[in-house]
């Protein structure tokens, strides 16, 4: 799947350390309960794992 940059919305960057084992709807729901924000806006949620070099994205 080709995502292009212009399609795409807000970036934003959930720093900490997330269990990225969780399943699309767990991290829908950290993202609606935690900031307050809607998880399929056309936004792209970055999650990042206990290493810096690697994040899960929820688009």
């Amino acid at each position: 799947m080709t995502i292009r940059h212009s399609d795409l919305g807000k970036i934003y960057l959930v720093c900490g350390k997330t269990d990225v084992r969780q399943g699309i709807d767990s991290l829908a729901y950290l993202v609606k309960s935690q900031f307050n924000l809607a998880p399929f806006s056309g936004e792209v949620y970055l999650f990042c794992r206990g290493r810096k070099d690697r994040f899960k994205a929820l688009y």
